[in-house]
């Protein structure tokens, strides 16, 4: 009897040139999904024995790994994954694993999207491609202040990134220490102090009970009219109903979004529109 494999939601067609399939057993088959699975989740996940998800992008609660009743193996990319019901997949026999990843892609992806709200980058060339011209100057990341939520491995490194491009650093997080800033060589700020003193905000924070929806209205309404947010951690830290809302009335300067609520992000949702983003 084979043994079936599913990857899901492999959105941009690359898992299968990522890694060397044909070294798996020759009674192994792998499926890919380009795909989001939606109300036929059930239905089309129950042949599987090993299941391959990306990040959080699919859930995996006791209720679904109820209903798949021939799954051993549910491999995630990243460490953790906090959308992954890993009691009951104990309770139930199924082995939860996770993948290591050096985190210098997340680091790199933030910086060049605060450098892409810095310099108005897609307005610009959106205007160069329409022919037209120059549509404003930008501004630069020396000087400016730069607020990392979270130090952990991921903020570590645009922390020093930060530094990097002479910007003033300073990080917050609820058990922060100085011990741990003074090893990355930032500043620790209090929370309501990094909201509203810095240029840049980027989000560095695992997803949890404590940290959903923990930047909301209150913090939005302490940032500069003219600082931006930068979030490449998790969609659900920020409520994006006070995002939208901020970002509507123009009380701060812009977002850079790598993740949100929902993935994907429906067609019609209100982000999509947003100015500044």
């Amino acid at each position: 009897m084979a043994i079936r494999v599913g990857i899901l939601d492999d959105y941009q067609k690359v898992a299968e040139q990522m890694a060397d399939w044909s070294a798996l057993p020759a009674d192994v088959e792998v499926t890919f999904f380009h795909d989001h699975l939606g109300d036929d989740l059930v239905e089309r996940l129950r042949p599987f024995q090993v299941i391959g998800v990306m990040r959080e992008r699919t859930p995996f609660p006791g209720d679904l790994l109820e209903q798949l009743p021939d799954l051993r193996l549910l491999v995630t990319t990243g460490r953790r994954n906090s959308s992954i019901d890993t009691a009951a997949a104990h309770r139930l026999g199924i082995t939860v694993s996770g993948t290591t990843s050096p985190g210098h892609a997340t680091a790199e992806l933030t910086m060049a999207l605060m450098l892409g709200l810095a310099r108005n980058l897609i307005e610009e060339s959106s205007s160069m491609q329409g022919e037209g011209w120059q549509v404003g100057i930008g501004r630069d990341l020396k000087g400016a202040a730069l607020g990392v939520v979270g130090l952990g491995r991921l903020g570590a490194q645009v922390a020093r990134l930060g530094k990097a491009f002479g910007m003033e650093v300073g990080a917050w997080s609820q058990n922060l220490t100085d011990a741990r800033c003074a090893e990355v060589g930032v500043v620790r700020w209090e929370r309501d102090e990094l909201f509203s003193k810095s240029d840049f905000i980027s989000i560095h924070l695992r997803m949890s009970d404590r940290t959903r929806g923990l930047v909301g209205r209150r913090l939005l309404s302490l940032m500069k009219p003219d600082a931006y947010l930068i979030n490449t951690s998790r969609g659900r830290i920020i409520d994006e109903e006070a995002l939208l809302a901020v970002l509507e009335n123009g009380s701060i300067g812009g977002a850079a979004l790598d993740v949100y609520e929902i993935e994907p992000l429906a067609p019609d949702h209100p982000l999509r529109g947003a100015p500044r983003v």
